[in-house]
């Protein structure tokens, strides 16, 4: 299996698209993962949730990834997010990003359709017999219907070489943690990453990697740098820049959050577009909201 250090700050990079016929903006999307890069970010993660992978095509999917791995030539490990409502398209797209050149694989639990946890055990299991790159579980269970349970998660990580960590994105940090206590001793580095960018140094006290944060689109220095004062000890460096992301929050309920991280992102400068229709909509009290947390953020970078 291709060797992979799971950790850090992992942003879910947006997919740029240009606003006329909402093609995907390769020129940008490589200007995109050059000022994270530059930023200090510890992975590339194209085509997640903030990347709208929900959205894109297969085609575009490989295109996108070709693009990433090209730009980022190796400086940081690429996490391709592979997961598909199907088992067999999830194989099919995990062998791609494999023979691609992706060095790890993000795959998102089956959405819709109600799974067990057998079916999800099954699922990730039969993924894994047709890659030899690390996989990282990932649970989102507001957006697919379908909660990975900690003792699923434990199982996998005992019972698969190649599945080597997880990303829970479910909100709740006591699954998090239930999450990294059940994989200690799975006699192997499994790697627990937080989804949600306000559980990221928590994640981090209670023996987790990191963090793939979408937050990290507006402000990769600042967020890169929770995981660099934690592992450097400077626990309240640490926490200010946690704090320091907060205000984000306040948006949230005005529309979905892909879509407001996209906005912010074009409101500081970037030509990223809209999120592909129908989900690009933000009223205008939350776009008002948007520009002052914007204003009142505009040292952080």
């Amino acid at each position: 299996m291709k060797k992979v250090e799971i950790k850090g700050i992992i942003p879910p990079v947006v997919t740029p698209m240009n606003p006329a016929d909402e093609s995907v903006n390769i020129p940008e999307l490589r200007s995109q993962i050059e000022r994270q890069i530059a930023a200090g970010v510890h992975g590339i993660f194209p085509f997640g949730t903030n990347g709208e992978a929900y959205i894109l095509d297969m085609k575009e999917k490989e295109e996108i990834l070709e693009a990433t791995v090209d730009q980022v030539k190796g400086r940081i490990p690429v996490y391709a997010g592979t997961g598909c409502i199907s088992t067999r398209d999830t194989v099919y797209l995990s062998k791609r990003a494999e023979a691609l050149g992706a060095d790890a694989l993000s795959i998102i639990t089956p959405s819709f359709a109600a799974a067990s946890q057998k079916e999800l055990y099954d699922h990730y299991c039969e993924v894994a017999k047709h890659v030899n790159i690390p996989i990282v579980l990932y649970n989102i269970p507001a957006r697919t219907g379908n909660k990975l349970l900690p003792e699923t998660v434990a199982k996998l990580a005992k019972d698969v070489d190649v599945i080597m960590g997880a990303k829970d994105s479910s909100g709740d940090l006591d699954n998090l943690k239930a999450y990294i206590a059940l994989t200690r001793d799975v006699g192997k580095d499994f790697a627990v990453l937080a989804g949600n960018d306000g559980n990221i140094l928590p994640c981090l006290k209670a023996g987790g990697a990191g963090g793939v944060a979408g937050r990290a689109n507006i402000w990769p220095k600042t967020i890169a740098s929770i995981y660099d004062h934690f592992v450097a000890g400077e626990l309240e460096e640490a926490q200010a820049a946690q704090d320091a992301i907060v205000a984000l929050a306040r948006v949230f309920k005005f529309g979905n959050p892909n879509t407001i991280i996209k906005k912010a992102v074009a409101m500081l400068g970037y030509p990223v577009g809209d999120c592909r229709r129908p989900f690009n909509y933000l009223c205008d009290e939350g776009v008002e909201e948007l520009k002052k947390v914007l204003e009142e953020t505009k040292d952080l970078s």
